[in-house]
């Protein structure tokens, strides 16, 4: 038994209005929640029980995954009364684990869409006999994460906050959203109180001398926390850029759900996804984007690099760049909503030009 945690408490806050009515890692992503996407890689790994960390909309997970039978795992649940952190949340979910003291237990962060080999990750952690291994990863300007140095070795050497200054930049390495601990140390961590594992359980176990190691994994790699990267990691998805076990159908230009209804005249491409039910209108292009079920896309609209909301009508000759529509808004014709513009769920939007400078996120 190979048991992985999968932390999905988080609020969303940045996604919104898309998580306005749901937990962001049950977003549909290529088609599915993002979660299915999750679970999907980690049975493929040899993941055979996975305990959700669960807190905003709870039930939203149950009904959905239920035991996990149908999706080759089992599935159990450890709800938070309140946010923990991300140690205190790992620490929650030790009255669910079968795992024994020296066993491996795979913790994932629920908003992030990597490629990493989970089984290599498990396997240097098992020839190292580690507490913890960490999946790093390499980004191009580290300044907006905190840094994760190694040694020549592969032992985590520090965990430092966000740099400030060029001077900080010590390493290019981030701590990428996956671990193996050993269930021990899962237990040794503070019950009942916010606990983050950077700032507190790691540097503590670099005190106490355990060995901690840094695993650098160069795969794709992407946190869906924006509605942006949400978009993104979709059309990755669709396009087989990151394969998904969980995508439900075949990679290429585009995934159309079923009772999608897309016009012979219009074009859809780019990795975008049609939402079940939902309509695209003759000469109508979307473009990168995803379409929830039941929207309506009207005549010659064209919606790039966008996420329409479920049962969200978009008028005809109306442009949707970089935008996110709440679900049931109805934007009129020959409208422009560019450059990360939000609109909320059910607005009513008759004549006008709304341009945001950048993303909010």
């Amino acid at each position: 038994m190979l048991e992985a945690v999968l932390l999905v408490g988080g609020r969303g806050t940045r996604l919104r209005p898309l998580t306005n009515n749901i937990p962001k890692p049950m977003l549909p992503v290529a088609g599915v929640p993002f979660t299915e996407h999750q679970i999907a890689r980690a049975r493929a790994a040899g993941v055979t029980r996975v305990v959700l960390s669960t807190s905003y909309r709870a039930e939203v997970f149950s009904e959905y995954f239920g035991d996990g039978a149908d999706f080759g795992v089992e599935m159990v649940y450890a709800p938070e009364e309140s946010p923990l952190g991300t140690g205190g949340a790992i620490r929650n979910v030790t009255r669910f684990l079968r795992s024994g003291p020296d066993d491996p237990v795979l913790v994932f962060n629920g908003d992030v869409l990597s490629g990493l080999d989970i089984a290599g990750l498990v396997a240097h952690w098992r020839r190292a006999g580690a507490a913890v291994a960490l999946y790093l990863t390499r980004v191009p300007d580290p300044r907006a994460f905190g840094l994760v140095p190694t040694d020549a070795d592969g032992n985590v050497t520090a965990f430092l906050e966000k740099p400030t200054s060029p001077a900080e930049i010590v390493t290019d390495q981030i701590n990428a959203g996956c671990y193996v601990f050993r269930r021990s140390v899962i237990d040794r961590i503070p019950p009942g109180r916010v606990v983050s594992v950077e700032r507190e359980t790691f540097p503590a176990l670099l005190a106490d001398g355990a060995n901690v190691i840094g695993v650098v994994d160069d795969a794709y790699w992407l946190d869906l926390g924006t509605p942006a990267a949400f978009v993104e990691g979709s059309r990755d998805i669709v396009t087989g850029r990151i394969p998904s076990p969980a995508l439900p159908g075949e990679v290429g230009r585009a995934l159309l759900l079923p009772g999608a209804d897309v016009s012979v005249d219009a074009v859809v491409a780019g990795g975008s996804v049609i939402g079940r039910d939902a309509h695209v209108d003759a000469y109508a292009t979307v473009d990168g984007s995803v379409i929830l079920d039941g929207a309506r896309v009207g005549v010659g609209a064209t919606i790039t690099a966008s996420v329409v909301g479920a049962g969200a009508v978009v008028g005809h000759g109306t442009r949707v760049s970089g935008a996110v529509i709440g679900d049931g808004a109805v934007l009129g014709a020959e409208n422009e909503f560019l450059d990360g513009v939000r609109v909320w769920p059910g607005a009513q939007i008759a004549d006008c030009t709304i341009r945001h400078s950048s993303d909010q996120s």
